[in-house]
């Protein structure tokens, strides 16, 4: 095979490289793999995407090797891409403003894909038509363990999280982190900033822990977290990005950040290793898309 193909995605012009090369050693998962994933999950990977500024994690030599975070577009990126430009307080290079790029289309995906971007990640509000930030549309919870705490006591927290938002008229979906944990995700209408959401998270994160001692902690000190399950409410924050849904990870095997359904939940059977990209495809041929009400 070629090192280099010219290709055509949805009417766009693209060049894709190194299908071979492995960036998944242990698995021998290829670029060429996460071409493919990312191609075939991408109808319903974009609308999380849509209208948010978008950090990648790049791995250009697998995830066995360097990889950085990347939040400005880079240098090369073709002129159908969009980008808004946003402040960034405590750039590592100073500017106080950078070009992010926002996803609308499958040829990005596929553009992304190319440059080894395995992990996007997105904060939890959009830009509107002009680029202006707009008040966030969803309240993430991230649920962290520590070890020997596992997912298992995720899902237990996870139930508690459930049930105290419904007592609040809130429902939430939940799915994995794709590595040890994972996230609880609540809709919003829109119409409160980021840091009224961040403080309410903040408070219903203090209020489980002092109800759960045992098992929850809300505080971020690294010492109180063995064998607990710690609410990060912090993601809430403006300037903080959670993956998103059907984003790969990086570990030893390629793994999906994958909705769940509240009965797997409860079951309590499912780890991040059994949700690989072609379990997680399958999945969605089958159940849909679970954070907006499949099955």
């Amino acid at each position: 095979m070629p090192d280099r193909l010219r290709v055509e995605v949805a009417g766009r012009q693209l060049e894709i490289s190194n299908l071979d090369k492995v960036l998944y050693p242990r698995a021998g998962f290829t670029k060429g793999e996460v071409l493919d994933y990312y191609t075939r999950i991408a109808p319903t990977l974009l609308p999380y995407l849509d209208g948010r500024p978008l950090t990648r994690t790049r791995y250009p030599d697998g995830v066995d090797g360097i990889s950085f975070f990347e939040k400005n577009a880079p240098a090369g990126t073709p002129d159908w891409v969009r980008t808004v430009r946003l402040p960034v307080p405590g750039s590592s290079r100073n500017r106080e403003k950078i070009d992010f790029i926002v996803v609308e289309e499958l040829a990005t995906v596929v553009w992304l894909a190319n440059l080894a971007a395995l992990e996007l990640h997105t904060p939890q509000w959009r830009v509107d038509e002009d680029g202006r930030a707009l008040d966030p549309d969803q309240l993430v919870v991230d649920l962290d363990p520590g070890p020997p705490a596992g997912l298992p006591q995720c899902f237990e927290v996870a139930l508690l999280m459930r049930e105290r938002l419904a007592a609040d008229g809130l429902e939430c979906a939940a799915k994995t982190s794709g590595k040890k944990g994972m996230q609880l995700v609540v809709p919003l209408p829109g119409d409160e900033g980021a840091n009224e959401v961040s403080g309410y998270a903040k408070a219903v994160a203090e209020e489980l822990a002092g109800r759960h001692p045992r098992l929850i902690v809300a505080k971020m000190a690294k010492q109180l977290r063995p064998g607990k399950v710690f609410i990060d409410w912090s993601q809430n924050n403006a300037f903080k990005t959670t993956v998103v849904p059907y984003s790969l990870r990086a570990g030893e095997t390629p793994t999906v950040s994958a909705p769940l359904a509240w009965d797997e939940v409860e079951a309590g059977e499912l780890t991040a290793a059994d949700l690989t990209p072609s379990v997680v495809l399958d999945r969605v041929a089958t159940l849909g898309d679970l954070l907006q009400g499949g099955q």
